[in-house]
């Protein structure tokens, strides 16, 4: 089983930056496609960020250009690099890991990001 556990959550004045960090288990972190989840008080959850293993990445329409995804292979990590943060960034993010062709979803216990105005 694949356990992951995220940190560097916690309170930001708007237009400052956090950088959220994954790390995960096992030996098969390289085939995964890691992601980036958030969810808002009262709201559903939803996509912040992706990037394969081939290194790929995609971002949602809010967070383009203010946050970049990034992993470490060697080191079996994923992390989230925010800039520019705003209040309606508030939210528990969640990282998440699925390998390619396998519909098995792997999910880390949240870090709560709030930003103040």
């Amino acid at each position: 089983q694949v356990q992951l556990v995220e940190s560097g959550g916690g309170l930001v004045q708007a237009g400052g930056s956090l950088r959220l960090s994954c790390a995960a288990s096992g030996s098969t972190f390289s085939i995964m496609n890691m992601g980036w989840y958030r969810q808002a008080p009262g709201k559903q959850r939803e996509l912040v960020a992706t990037v394969s293993g081939g290194g790929t990445t995609d971002y949602a329409d809010s967070v383009k250009g203010r946050f970049t995804i990034s992993r470490d292979n060697a080191k079996n990590t994923a992390s989230l690099q925010m800039n520019s943060l705003q209040p309606e960034d508030t939210a528990v993010y969640y990282c998440h890991a699925r390998y390619s062709f396998y519909p098995k979803d792997y999910w880390g216990q949240g870090t709560q990001v709030t930003v103040s105005s």
